[in-house]
């Protein structure tokens, strides 16, 4: 039986997910921003309509977006994170081989032939999701990852196909790659898609006829890979369990700038905190920990400083308090009196199964570091995150990210949960 790759992307999902407990805004321009409230990252199909562009810093076009009455919305990762996973969730009840890609797109491997039929179970997917979670989703089927991607985009311009599209055995895929411009092919990207076209391969179509030997001294191994999944041939792997972390980073710009060495160790901690929650999540532990800091290079009137530096953690840890008293000493290093920094961060690397770490010679973690750090995250995944926190990470964090403009966290906080009201007439 032949094999068959579907590609589920959630349709403009930040701004779907806002949608989603407003539903007044069905039919309505909609933009989510970025951290800090810096540039739009999301539109709604009405917004795009506006010619408003994706990156567009918010405090250009603010008058433009009044004018018109685009609604805006802070990012509220919260909500998204939680209804990405009730959508995953759902696909891997109805399907055995689901690949997480991304926060709003999944691969699912289909042991199916026919393509009326796959349209038809398209169709079926589609409005299940709808229903038991609320997002709209698009669907494209394809013989490769490639071709299944491609299909999705022409399942959201195809307004008759009702958000699904299938190119498997299509008897006009040569003339629907000749319309998809090459730099918009996956795997190819903006870079790649300007020199490609620059000798004369524009197209979908002419990458698929391109020549084997061309490709791979221009575009490596992975060009012609690309090349041969147009032509049906599956080569990249299916992976349903998530690639190993090499790093976790946990960075945002402050809302206000931080001179204050204190204040910005604040910031520091509260980053640590995130940073070691995600590894432990994830059963790993770090070998290095790198902080950075940073000013305001676009602030040309103010002084610029930037700087990082790492340290090796013997033996690995998840431990917050070791994570932090390591900080601690990265910060001493790197801060500077007398300039306005604008963006901090750290790194957590050389990551490693905390199943395969090895015990240090000359002792180091006695071992009270696990169970205490298992008691803080039942607390804070029980409560709330920041519960139970490090006063390091500071209270009031009157340094945090704008957020003017956030929705609440109606999935994942119990004050926040929507209120519905009945009558009896």
């Amino acid at each position: 039986m032949a094999q068959v790759f579907a590609l589920i992307d959630c349709n403009n999902f930040y701004v779907s997910c806002e949608r989603l407990f407003a539903p007044q805004l069905k039919a309505r321009p909609v933009v989510v921003l970025s951290n800090n409230d810096g540039c739009i990252i999301a539109r709604s199909e009405e917004a795009k309509a506006l010619g408003i562009a994706m990156g567009e810093p918010y405090f250009k076009v603010a008058a433009f977006l009044e004018k018109h009455a685009v609604h805006v919305f802070s990012s509220n990762y919260a909500l998204y994170g939680d209804l990405s996973q009730r959508v995953m969730a759902v696909l891997q009840q109805l399907e055995p081989f689901v690949e997480i890609y991304s926060i709003d797109e999944a691969f699912v491997s289909l042991p199916v032939a026919g393509g009326g039929d796959l349209v038809a179970y398209g169709l079926k997917l589609r409005e299940t999701i709808r229903q038991w979670v609320g997002i709209p989703v698009s669907i494209g089927f394809g013989p490769t990852k490639t071709l299944a991607k491609i299909a999705n985009r022409m399942a959201k311009q195809d307004k008759a196909g009702n958000g699904v599209f299938s190119l498997l055995d299509h008897p006009r895929l040569d003339a629907l790659l000749a319309e998809v411009p090459v730099g918009a092919v996956w795997g190819i990207g903006r870079r790649h898609g300007a020199k490609l076209t620059a000798c004369g391969i524009r197209s979908a179509f002419d990458l698929k006829g391109g020549d084997d030997d061309w490709l791979r001294k221009h575009l490596t191994i992975t060009g012609l890979r690309t090349a041969m999944e147009l032509r049906g041939l599956s080569c990249l792997p299916f992976e349903q369990l998530p690639p190993a972390k090499k790093s976790i980073t946990s960075s945002r710009s402050f809302g206000r700038t931080v001179q204050g060495k204190a204040e910005l160790f604040e910031a520091v901690a509260t980053y640590v905190t995130m940073a070691a929650e995600k590894m432990r999540r994830a059963k790993l532990v770090a070998g290095c920990l790198q902080v950075f800091v940073t000013t305001n290079r676009f602030n040309k009137d103010a002084p610029q400083y930037s700087n990082s530096e790492s340290v090796r953690l013997e033996p690995p840890t998840a431990s917050t308090p070791e994570l932090l008293s390591r900080a601690r000493v990265c910060l001493d290093h790197l801060y500077r009196p007398g300039y306005a920094y604008q963006k901090a961060g750290v790194v957590l690397l050389d990551l490693l199964p905390e199943a395969r770490q090895q015990g240090h010679l000359f002792g180091g973690d006695s071992g009270k570091a696990g169970p205490l750090m298992a008691a803080l995250d039942k607390i804070n995944n029980r409560w709330g995150r920041e519960t139970v926190q490090s006063a390091a990470a500071g209270f009031t964090k009157s340094w945090k990210n704008r957020q003017e403009r956030k929705s609440p966290a109606y999935t994942t906080c119990w004050h926040d949960l929507p209120v519905v009201r009945a009558s009896r007439r």
